[in-house]
């Protein structure tokens, strides 16, 4: 069996920059795989099987710098082992396991467990401070417009102070000599905004870290985009109190002993907010040191949304988070949040006769990216480089045909009308 290598290296040593900062399709496949019908796809039916806490020893190995859970490069090497089909074993001897943060779909076992056949080892709720979920991974317009993913967040803001003052603001002392349409036009927006505000989770990303061995590990990798579609991240996520009951408020700035865990970052929108802000406020020099990819890519990577903010997930997938937060018993607050995020609903009869169309004319290409992926996929779920390639040239010219004729002419496939903001 071939051992991953990973060098001695401080703790606090930094993620290297991703060699790609890229979308991938690979992981809208994985996804519209799960539409298929089963008869058409392999079982998903999930091991229901109770998982044990991750213990306080395998937490504590985290730390140690030598390990697995701090190895920044760890997604890379296996990719170059899988690419040299070098085959990882799924023991789970000491020193062979991996934690992995799951925060979005593959919270609930039918996805994790089922679809993509992962068998955890054991499992822990977390609160991730550095971290915040966002739906800024491109799917299919009109069916799927959008996943999950990360991007970081200040943990010290003073969001609830941000809010308040946007409160005050809505009483438009200044617009009093406004013409009334004009004024009413205002208020709406700022309204918008408020409410807006208080619907995202400004609170720690909340989300349960498994134990998995390195061969499913390498699983998750290959089918989350093999490392093109997010970049590989090392991350503190902190377990909750003993005595922590869902009811409980959730704690901004948790005090329990942290461990290292690996999870998957959003990078590119992440990479333009973070220069957009430099750039905004001055600072050239900031600016030139953000990701050098985005000196070739521009603001967002070729396939990523100009607005990672702006697409709805659909109420399949939304189901999907809402189900695994139930059964991890995570905390009422973050299930009510999940519940109130409104999905992604078609309104119009010139929106239903864009879907149709669409799925008409790509929906033939993309079924066979699906059969090709399940027949060429390896024995860990890894797609050949021809089918990453052949795949995202595909869904390039999915979302431009979107964005250049079937936006105009049939309506928004990516959120709901009555939900879309005053320009």
């Amino acid at each position: 069996m071939a051992i991953v290598d990973h060098p001695r290296r401080v703790a606090e040593e930094a993620a290297p920059p991703p060699t790609e900062c890229r979308f991938s399709a690979i992981e809208p496949l994985t996804w519209l795989r799960g539409l298929l019908p089963t008869s058409l796809t392999r079982s998903t039916s999930p091991q229901t099987r109770p998982l044990p806490t991750t213990t306080t020893d395998r937490r504590r190995a985290s730390i140690i710098a030598a390990s697995l859970d701090q190895d920044a490069h760890l997604s890379e090497k296996i990719a170059k082992q899988q690419e040299t089909g070098v085959e990882l074993a799924g023991t789970a001897a000491e020193g062979e396991t991996v934690l992995y943060l799951a925060y979005g779909s593959n919270l609930a076992s039918q996805t994790f467990r089922g679809m993509r056949g992962i068998k955890p080892l054991s499992q822990i709720p977390v609160l991730v401070p550095e971290l915040r979920l966002t739906f800024d991974l491109p799917g299919i317009p009109y069916a799927e417009p959008c996943f999950a993913g990360t991007q970081f967040r200040d943990p010290n803001a003073a969001y609830d102070r941000q809010i308040e003052s946007e409160d005050d603001d809505t009483s438009l002392l200044d617009g009093e000599f406004m013409p009334e349409k004009e004024l009413v036009l205002v208020e709406t927006r700022e309204v918008q905004r408020s409410e807006a505000s208080r619907n995202r989770w400004h609170k720690p990303l909340v989300g349960v870290v498994y134990e998995v061995t390195l061969a499913d590990y390498a699983k998750i990798i290959a089918t989350e985009g093999g490392g093109r579609g997010y970049r590989d991240i090392v991350i503190d996520c902190y377990p909750f109190e003993k005595d922590f009951k869902p009811s409980d408020p959730v704690p901004n700035h948790p005090e329990t002993m942290p461990f290292k865990a690996h999870t998957l970052l959003s990078p590119a929108a992440d990479d333009a907010r973070k220069r957009s802000e430099v750039i905004k406020s001055g600072d050239s020099s900031v600016a030139n040191t953000s990701s050098p990819s985005l000196s070739v890519l521009g603001d967002v990577g070729p396939h990523m949304r100009p607005d990672p903010e702006y697409a709805q997930p659909s109420a399949r997938y939304l189901s999907l988070l809402v189900k695994g937060a139930a059964e991890h018993e995570l905390p009422v607050s973050y299930q009510n949040y999940l519940s109130q995020i409104h999905p992604y609903k078609i309104t119009t009869i010139r929106q239903n006769i864009g879907k149709g169309i669409f799925l008409v004319v790509w929906g033939p290409p993309v079924l066979s990216l699906l059969a090709f992926s399940k027949k060429f996929a390896g024995p860990d779920g890894r797609s050949p480089p021809w089918l990453v390639t052949l795949s995202n040239v595909v869904f390039a010219a999915v979302w431009s045909s979107y964005d250049c004729f079937f936006k105009r002419a049939f309506g928004d496939g990516e959120r709901t009308l009555e939900d879309t903001p005053t320009i």
